[in-house]
């Protein structure tokens, strides 16, 4: 039975999108999915299911949606995804906090770096399903706005590691 990890975008521990991980564990569980861990307060879960990826995908967006009122999108990976997330890295000389990877359902456009917007000194490649950006001077003074991330959800490569580690993919 594989381990399934879930990115969910817009969820927080407070704002809009506040999902306390408990719930959120709880909810997983409820769905029937397995050995169901949380990491960090970020919506990053991880659990077992004999289902396919597209399967859970869809059960935890209904669930996700009936919980909070309004869509939910979650991204689903297994172990071996996000280790050639991580192996695929373009920045490895970037710190790993300020590199990112956007993970999306599929293929980014291939005019996505030509769409962005308020570029500066951030570098931009496309992956498989993924898109990475190194913000060289951070995030935090970043006016960088992506298009095609709009339906994808960020996370940078301290938690692709982690989640690596904790699926037992490393």
């Amino acid at each position: 039975m594989p381990t399934y990890i879930a990115l969910l975008r817009a969820v927080n521990v407070g704002g809009t999108g506040k999902l306390p991980m408990a719930e959120l564990r709880a909810l997983c569980e409820a769905i029937g999915f397995q050995d169901v861990r949380t990491y960090i307060a970020s919506g990053n879960v991880l659990f077992r299911s004999g289902k396919s990826a597209a399967q859970v995908k869809s059960a935890l967006e209904k669930r996700l949606a009936e919980y909070a009122g309004k869509p939910v999108g979650a991204i689903v990976r297994d172990g071996a995804d996000l280790a050639r997330v991580l192996a695929g890295n373009p920045f490895p000389q970037g710190a790993p906090n300020r590199v990112v990877t956007i993970f999306l359902d599929a293929p980014p456009p291939a005019d996505t770096v030509a769409k962005a917007k308020h570029l500066r000194d951030e570098q931009i490649v496309l992956g498989e399903r993924e898109i990475y950006v190194h913000y060289g001077d951070g995030m935090a003074d970043s006016k960088l706005i992506l298009p095609a991330a709009a339906n994808g959800t960020a996370r940078n490569m301290n938690t692709v590691a982690k989640l690596i580690e904790l699926a037992g993919a490393g």
